[in-house]
């Protein structure tokens, strides 16, 4: 693979496998889908369609047009959620599954995410796949999250199911230190395998999240990845903040908060983190930051008044507020960043810790409140640690202080 010299580029697109050597995991699986292709030479084989499932971000897609790079098939590729309707889907894969490509390579079709049509509007569009799967002359392959809905049994009963599942935490580091090696960045063994170990087998999250927490480094430290440990992974948090920033459609950007478990305040940060970087003119700027800034006092009143029925101002504001804020259209990417106020919090965790506990325990001693200790009493006890040893070894003896606050107070 080639290194492209751009440094915006997404990592996803920029280090996407193209040979199958490049997919990261599942080689049985990957053998299976080489046969099943290479048994079209002979003719159509019993099962006229493949079926690959799976959870997201294991190889599914990469998998298949690897494959066919491989093997010199021309892919046409689509979105199987992006044709409903009977017509749809006969439009794209029924003519294209029919006819010949003009150069004489064999053709293969892959119709991805199928189990994103769903809902009575959707009947039509999955009898269509049916339909054209049982007269396809080239190779059909399906790709999905799940396919044990019943509404599904037709479908599985005429395909060739392969499982895909989530690569090893070991096969994702080594992926991921492949990536830093052709970045030029030193990366500690530990932060690459709490990487590996958050993204929960997603291979894709895994190097979004790489990205996000090596932006501007040379080397990558645990310290750098320990706000990892805030995410959730319901929906990925940078396809539904492509959603808000870049999305026309109020419902849809307001939606987009049902697609996360993060909390809001989590998105908030998120939110306000990213948007002077992705509203070039200083007025989209203005009225993004003016959304923003009236949904934190909503958040405020919320906090002090319990009045949870102003909650719809906040998402309403946080989401389509900043979308529409957005007058003309930007033509450049540019890569999402983790809040650093969330990040420096997570990078204080344990001193922070140790403030509260040195806090405690002078608090009881002293018959006055944990805040109240650090903010009138520590101060003294620094300066007695820092300048008499035998003093501060009687007032740790009394305060009950462990070697570590010790070392704490004499080094804040």
């Amino acid at each position: 693979m080639e290194r492209t010299e751009s440094r915006n580029i997404p990592w996803i697109i920029k280090y996407r496998p193209r040979t199958l050597k490049e997919v990261i995991g599942n080689k049985e699986g990957i053998r299976k889908v080489v046969e099943w292709l290479k048994s079209w030479e002979a003719g159509p084989p019993k099962k006229r369609a493949l079926l690959i499932y799976g959870p997201p971000g294991v190889g599914k897609t990469v998998a298949v047009e690897a494959a066919s790079r491989d093997l010199n098939l021309e892919l046409i590729e689509s979105n199987a959620s992006d044709y409903r309707r009977n017509s749809d889907i006969k439009s794209f894969a029924g003519l294209a599954s029919q006819y010949s490509t003009l150069t004489g390579r064999r053709r293969v079709i892959l119709l991805d995410e199928i189990d994103g049509i769903s809902g009575s509007i959707d009947r039509g569009g999955l009898k269509a796949i049916l339909s054209v799967i049982e007269n396809t002359r080239c190779p059909i392959v399906l790709t999905a999250n799940e396919i044990f809905d019943p509404r599904f049994l037709p479908l599985r009963d005429r395909c060739l199911l392969i499982e895909f599942k989530r690569p090893s935490v070991r096969e994702i580091v080594s992926h991921l230190r492949r990536i830093c090696l052709l970045e030029g960045i030193e990366a500690d063994e530990q932060a690459l395998r709490y990487i590996a170990e958050k993204c929960n087998g997603d291979v894709r999250s895994a190097l979004n999240d790489l990205q996000a927490a090596a932006q501007g480094l040379t080397r990558l430290t645990m310290e750098d990845v320990l706000w990892l440990g805030y995410r959730n992974r319901k929906e990925d948090i940078f396809k539904v903040l492509r959603t808000i920033f870049y999305s026309k459609d109020c419902i849809t950007v307001k939606q987009a908060v049902d697609r996360t478990d993060l909390d809001l305040d989590m998105l908030f940060e998120w939110i306000y983190e990213n948007v002077p970087y992705h509203f070039d003119s200083p007025f989209e700027l203005s009225e993004a930051m003016e959304a923003l800034a009236l949904a934190d006092l909503y958040r405020k009143r919320i906090g002090k008044t319990q009045s949870w029925s102003l909650l719809r101002y906040v998402i309403d504001l946080m989401t389509a507020g900043v979308a529409l804020s957005r007058v003309g259209r930007t033509g450049r990417w540019v890569p999402f960043r983790f809040p650093q106020r969330i990040k420096l919090l997570s990078s204080t965790k344990k001193s922070r810790e140790l403030l509260s506990k040195i806090g405690s325990r002078i608090g009881e001693k002293c018959h006055v409140s944990s805040r109240v200790a650090v903010r009138d009493i520590l101060p003294y006890l620094r300066v007695i640690f820092q300048n008499d040893r035998k003093s501060a070894e009687g007032l740790a003896r009394w305060l009950e202080l462990d070697k570590a606050m010790v070392q704490y107070i004499l080094e804040s």
